[in-house]
């Protein structure tokens, strides 16, 4: 099983790369991960939200395989406990998928077509944060579920 993480835009913030960085190298102690970065938007303050949604969307599709078995990160997905979590990643590796794909969209969300692609949609949060942040927060969740999975000691209940 592979794992990886398409998101939209750079992360700015240097302490944001780092935690990325951070449980990036951790997570790949567990299992093959990797990120996939698709650049802004061209003349995004010229065009329409739907008009943004449909290029990012495009980019993203472009980056799938046939059998990515695609998330996405999106507010309106199912939420999960971090032990739930674990729990819904091992169902996946467990079901066999050869790909697992996250994706983070833009900041107005995904085209239809990325809707209609997926697979699954799973909640971070009722919060709202910034995509560069969840970047991380994913991260870091990704890790914790795989220490939970191994029984290690870095999630406390």
């Amino acid at each position: 099983m592979k794992s990886k993480l398409i998101y939209v835009g750079k992360t700015g913030k240097s302490f944001l790369k780092e935690g990325e960085k951070e449980y990036f190298k951790r997570l790949n102690r567990y299992i093959p991960f990797e990120i996939i970065e698709i650049n802004d938007v061209k003349n995004a303050k010229k065009r329409s939200e739907e008009e943004i949604k449909q290029i990012e969307g495009e980019q993203i599709l472009k980056k799938l395989k046939g059998n990515d078995f695609l998330i996405l990160l999106d507010e309106k997905g199912k939420e999960f406990t971090s032990i739930n979590f674990s729990k819904y990643i091992q169902k996946q590796f467990n079901a066999g998928h050869q790909n697992l794909t996250f994706v983070i969209g833009g900041p107005y969300g995904f085209s239809n077509e990325v809707y209609k692609r997926a697979n699954d949609n799973i909640a971070l949060s009722k919060l709202t944060f910034s995509h560069q942040m969840i970047r991380m927060f994913f991260l870091e969740q990704m890790y914790r579920a795989m220490t939970i999975l191994k029984n290690e000691p870095y999630h406390h209940q």
